[in-house]
């Protein structure tokens, strides 16, 4: 089931998304930036900052009463930004990415939005492949990964993110 996530999911929500990206446990799934970066993905503040914007919002996939997924969507002028679009490692592959991506655009029609937009890291190629095979394109945009105070960069090449979009 998919739903709005609240401030009290803050918790359960940074330990998935920092299963799912970084760490031991990211490598379980086929998703993980473990061989990129170091650290965390976010922490509890940064996520109590998400909710606190009216313009984000978070929808979490719930199976017995676990968050097992979940996706940051925020209103941008005429686009929805998708971001930390996260699946628990051991669950990948089994289609609960796909329904957060078909929720995301329910989302942004609810909104009136004309398409969604994403950042990905430029060398995570499999996982750009993936969007893009969910009607996803590269605008050509590219912007330098940011650096953080939560996580380290591992990779030896510099890493950019690129944007892509769909229209909805």
């Amino acid at each position: 089931m998919i739903t709005k996530a609240t401030i009290e999911d803050i918790p359960t929500l940074t330990i998935l998304i920092n299963s799912a990206y970084r760490g031991e446990t990211s490598k379980k799934g086929w998703t993980t930036e473990a061989h990129l970066l170091e650290g965390k993905r976010t922490d509890e503040p940064e996520m109590a900052e998400i909710f606190l914007d009216p313009k984000n919002t978070i929808l979490k996939f719930t199976e017995n009463d676990k968050i097992i997924g979940s996706v940051l969507l925020v209103e941008k002028e005429h686009q929805l930004y998708l971001g930390m679009l996260t699946v628990s490692p051991e669950l990948q592959n089994s289609g609960i990415g796909k329904k957060l991506l078909a929720e995301a655009e329910n989302h942004a029609k609810s909104l009136g939005l004309s398409s969604i937009i994403m950042t990905v890291i430029s060398v995570r190629e499999e996982l750009v492949a993936w969007y893009k095979r969910h009607g996803y394109v590269d605008t050509g945009k590219r912007e330098a990964f940011p650096e953080s105070e939560i996580h380290t960069t591992v990779s030896a090449e510099p890493l950019e993110f690129i944007y892509l979009e769909k229209s909805i």
